[in-house]
């Protein structure tokens, strides 16, 4: 069986390996390997930058799909056959997050899905929307579902507003997300290019955050008070100007840290104006099959970026480096 490993840390270290196939014990499933998709945490964790303590060889990515190929005894919720995706934190299947739930997530500590086959528990599996394609299925488990749950957890209503940061898959996803919901959606980038394909996804303003440094004041003048909602995937180095677009009361979801992990930041307008800083993990198994039926009934298509062939993973992690992509970047099995 076929599998990249990261031996040591640095993308260079990233290489495919012969392994032995894992035997199925109850309860417990094999896929075979469709799609995978890419994170920038797994980027850092190639890199030694997410974990650097994280035990090693590991075999990196926490999103992808695949077929069910084989169940052991006990086995209820899929069958042969069934198309899957493996659930981000295997052992999160509902609740408020623990230390113990949240250890078992893959692609560090737990191996990933960079590989042709995995033996995962039943419970860390769902299935695939039936309007989706593996690719488009394996860039759902971290990316659609912290977004998901960014928006979830802040209530985002109808006719409110959303503030998303850069294009890319988190961002999009929110999008999309948004616009299932009813609300409005302003979208920054460095490029008018990509704010021009976020507006013919949905996006209602975009604004240009290289030409308008002063972006939070930008986006909060399109509202009357400020945005209900900032999805925060900058973190030190964005979080400032995200305080200045949010209403009072509102909400900024922190679930990246893209611009910096620390930042000198002055308290007083979050305390002033009662606005609420959560702090998003992806989300649990029922957060993700819920996801999963609007996505079906909302005709949502996730945006792929682009697609690398199985054998052109490395490449596939240096476009993520880049940083040029829009959406999602998937390695696809022939």
């Amino acid at each position: 069986m076929r599998a990249y490993e990261i031996q040591s840390f640095g993308l260079p270290n990233l290489r495919q390996v012969e392994r032995a196939p894992s035997p199925v014990g109850p309860r417990e499933v094999r896929v075979r390997v469709r799609a995978v998709s890419l994170n920038f945490r797994d980027l850092l964790t190639v890199n030694g930058l997410y974990n650097p303590k994280q035990k090693l060889p590991l075999v990196p990515c926490s999103d992808g799909s695949g077929e069910v190929v084989e169940v052991g005894t006990g086995v209820t919720r899929v069958k042969v056959g069934d198309r899957v995706m493996a659930s981000f934190a295997q052992g999160w299947e509902s609740g408020a997050p623990t230390l113990e739930k949240l250890r078992t997530t893959l692609g560090g500590p737990r191996d990933g899905m960079l590989q042709d086959e995995i033996v995962l528990s039943e419970s860390g599996l769902v299935k695939v929307p039936s309007n989706l394609t593996f690719a488009e299925a394996a860039t759902l488990p971290c990316a659609a579902v912290t977004a998901w749950s960014a928006l979830d957890q802040a209530n985002l209503q109808s006719g409110q507003t959303v503030l998303l940061q850069g294009t890319g898959g988190v961002s999009l996803f929110a999008l999309q997300f948004a616009k299932l919901r009813g609300a409005r959606a302003i979208i920054t980038s460095k490029s008018d290019e990509k704010l021009a394909r976020a507006k013919a996804l949905g996006a209602d303003i975009g604004i240009n955050y290289t030409s308008t440094p002063e972006w939070g004041k930008a986006a909060r003048s399109h509202t009357e008070e400020g945005v209900d909602l900032v999805v925060e995937v900058g973190g030190g180095g964005t979080m400032e100007q995200s305080i200045r677009a949010t209403r009072p009361g509102g909400t900024i979801a922190l679930i990246g840290v893209l611009a910096g992990v620390s930042t000198e930041l002055l308290l007083t307008p979050v305390l002033m104006q009662n606005i609420r800083i959560q702090g998003v993990i992806v989300g649990h198994r029922e957060m993700f099959e819920a996801m999963n039926r609007a996505i079906a009934v909302g005709g949502l298509h996730p945006v792929i970026g682009e697609t690398h062939a199985w054998d052109a993973a490395p490449e596939a992690f240096s476009h993520m480096a880049d940083g040029t992509h829009f959406g999602k970047i998937v390695i696809e099995r022939a």
